[in-house]
């Protein structure tokens, strides 16, 4: 990816998998192309750490969005802290799509995204620690983006009772997968918020509900 950015210094989408990453690849490639408007990483290995150092690669991600002020969709894996979810809200202004799995400490780092990111549009989180204060914490975004995707997080069926309650422009469907009848406190599988003019859909299927 370094050599590619090193002879492509004009590259505007990059999507790359691989099994191991550096914060220095990373630098680098923000610094060699600083034209990207889609970053796309995928490591095979989730929560990977940088491959020499053994660190979170926030500083790595950091400098894509220092550095690529016009970038508007990041897809991002390996360890990363809510660290670089600050990076994101102070620097992505310009960020539409965020895709992101296994990451963060707290629900601090949803939260910097949902406030620093004025233009975003789709958030896809799975497998993070963000919980039902990062979720109604947003209720003043959802109905400007196209749409909100958590799955295996640590949002719960009360949470997402709240978010449509108080957004009742939104729908709210929310699968659960584990019996648990309607308790509040049950944790929910996978939630989707989307802007709607035509209200509630029909034709979910059984093991969708819709809030």
């Amino acid at each position: 990816m370094v050599a590619v950015s090193s002879g492509c210094r004009k590259l505007n989408s990059v999507l790359y998998s691989c099994s191991r990453m550096t914060n220095s690849a990373l630098i680098t490639v923000a610094k060699n192309c600083s034209r990207i408007t889609s970053f796309r990483l995928h490591i095979c290995l989730h929560g990977s750490v940088d491959a020499v150092t053994g660190q979170p690669l926030d500083e790595g991600f950091g400098a894509i969005v220092r550095s690529c002020k016009g970038l508007r969709r990041l897809s991002m894996s390996g360890l990363l802290t809510d660290s670089v979810f600050l990076y994101i809200g102070m620097y992505a202004e310009r960020l539409e799509t965020l895709s992101v799995s296994f990451a963060g400490d707290s629900d601090d780092g949803m939260i910097y995204v949902l406030n620093g990111c004025k233009n975003l549009r789709k958030l896809e989180i799975r497998n993070c620690p963000f919980g039902n204060t990062a979720l109604l914490a947003g209720t003043h975004r959802y109905e400007a983006m196209r749409s909100l995707w958590m799955s295996s997080c640590d949002i719960t069926l009360g949470g997402c009772r709240s978010l449509a309650a108080a957004m009742p422009g939104l729908n709210v469907e929310v699968i659960c997968q584990a019996d648990g009848g309607a308790n509040d406190a049950k944790k929910v599988d996978k939630l989707y918020v989307y802007r709607t003019l035509a209200g509630p859909r029909d034709d979910a299927p059984g093991f969708v509900s819709a809030l």
